[in-house]
């Protein structure tokens, strides 16, 4: 059972030390997390605009690119490398990236269509993950308190989420009860699975259960 859980005194804070590129890598992650935000803004407003393009439904589409990450990150674990902002541990397990792109995806694909532009559910699941996932960590990597890292990461989520019930119509219930869901989800230290993929897919399995019973 240990040998799924990274223990206290395993885990690295910094991940500046870890990160493939040092500094640069870390930063190039944490840009990364940065740009998914416009992810929603793309399938939610300019979905339609997207599918003319390329001929086949935006949702089709995101299904066909989750699909190959999934091909591209068996590839690489068979080789066994890291790119530049992946961690070096990472070559031996699912990667960070690879958890955050396919939540992201499945935000995407299964979140219930409501509110503005259907932006209601998947929008602040990703921006959820997209600022408080960074910001968690890097007060971590601040060496401040863990009641000081809950409270930023707290802030940051409700923050998302009060905003999306005030601007594009999320359901006031998940504005409130899902922020403390996503940001536990960050927490678990699991070498199976990264917190980007729990932040997001952890919330949205609440969030199909909760739509399953009409609420």
């Amino acid at each position: 059972m240990n040998d799924s859980l990274i223990l206290a005194d395993e885990y690295e804070a910094d991940h500046v030390k870890h990160s493939v590129g040092g500094l640069r890598g870390h930063l190039l992650r944490r840009a990364i997390h940065l740009s998914m935000a416009f992810l929603p803004w793309l399938y939610y407003w300019h979905g339609a605009l997207i599918s003319d393009i390329i001929g086949i439904s935006i949702h089709n589409f995101v299904t066909i690119v989750v699909c190959l990450i999934i091909l591209a990150e068996l590839i690489r674990l068979k080789i066994g490398f890291t790119i530049i902002g992946q961690r070096d541990y990472e070559a031996k397990q699912l990667s960070a990236l690879f958890w955050g792109a396919i939540s992201v995806g499945f935000a995407l694909i299964y979140s219930p269509q409501i509110g503005l532009m259907g932006a209601g559910i998947g929008l602040p699941l990703i921006y959820g993950l997209s600022f408080g996932d960074p910001v968690m960590g890097e007060t971590r990597r601040a060496e401040k308190s863990s009641n000081f890292v809950l409270f930023s990461g707290l802030l940051t989520v409700y923050l998302v989420w009060f905003l999306s019930w005030h601007l594009i119509s999320t359901p006031l219930i998940y504005a409130l009860i899902i922020p403390p869901i996503q940001v536990a989800s960050e927490y678990p230290r699991l070498r199976w699975i990264d917190d980007n993929g729990l932040m997001v897919l952890v919330p949205l399995i609440v969030i199909l259960c909760f739509n399953s019973l009409g609420l």
